[in-house]
C-alpha cells in the first residue's frame, strides 16, 4: 500500500477538497484514455494521477487564480 503525504502535495493550496476532486477527475481521464487506446496497466489510475500532481504536470486552479 502506498502512503501519500497530502501536505506535500497540497503545496500552499487552501482546499484539500479541491485536491481530491482534481486527482479524481484526472484519474477518470486516465481510465478513459486507457480504455480508448486498449492499454492495460498494472498501476492504478489514482496513483498515476497523484504522481502527475506531485511532479507538477498539472496544477489546481481556484476561483482566486481565475480572477
Amino acid at each position: 500500500m502506498h502512503t501519500i503525504n497530502v501536505d506535500e502535495m497540497f503545496n500552499g493550496k487552501k482546499s484539500r477538497y479541491a485536491l481530491v476532486i482534481a486527482v479524481a477527475k484526472r484519474a477518470r481521464e486516465i481510465t478513459q484514455q486507457q480504455e480508448d487506446e486498449g492499454i492495460i496497466s498494472d498501476e492504478k489510475p489514482v496513483l498515476t494521477a497523484i504522481n502527475e500532481f506531485k511532479q507538477h504536470k498539472y496544477s489546481i486552479l481556484t476561483l482566486e487564480d481565475d480572477e
